[in-house]
């Protein structure tokens, strides 16, 4: 079963013991832009979140993306 962004984020959210406020912080403290943990669950819940934010949110809870051929 494929998982939506919206659920790995959360999945890997919960492995790690951190809440979405905690992300939109370190997201705001990465990029200097303000980021609110409701604008980030807004994101998250239409879908619209880039692949660029996914990639930076990978990378700041400590994960790559990688691409596997099936």
């Amino acid at each position: 079963m494929k998982l939506l962004v919206k659920e790995q984020i959360k999945t890997l959210l919960a492995q790690e013991g951190l809440m979405l406020k905690e992300l939109a912080l370190m997201i705001s403290e990465h990029t200097g832009k303000q980021c609110t943990p409701d604008s980030l669950s807004q994101k998250l819940r239409r879908g619209s979140l880039t692949y660029n934010e996914t990639l930076m949110i990978a990378e700041l809870l400590g994960y790559e993306i990688s691409f596997n051929k099936i």
